[in-house]
């Protein structure tokens, strides 16, 4: 029972979110062998200048160790 949150910066079209959930849909009955019915995507906005308090703090800095893929970026130092 996949369930995926995806926050990405403010500004994709509809179609291309539409585009991207159906993309993920698609990999994890591949790589995991889920049906498509128990999968579910959400896809929240996030303003560019919010990314860092609103993301990267709470949800990617304190759980780098468990990311598959870590971000090429981090706090400004």
């Amino acid at each position: 029972m996949p369930h995926v949150v995806v926050k990405m910066w403010a500004g994709k079209t509809e179609a291309q979110k539409q585009a991207l959930a159906q993309a993920m849909v698609e990999a994890l009955k591949a790589a995991v062998g889920s049906s498509d019915s128990s999968i579910s995507v959400a896809i929240e906005d996030v303003a560019p200048e919010q990314w860092m308090q609103q993301v990267y703090e709470p949800e990617i800095a304190p759980r780098l160790e468990s990311l598959y893929k870590k971000p090429g970026y981090g706090p400004a130092a």
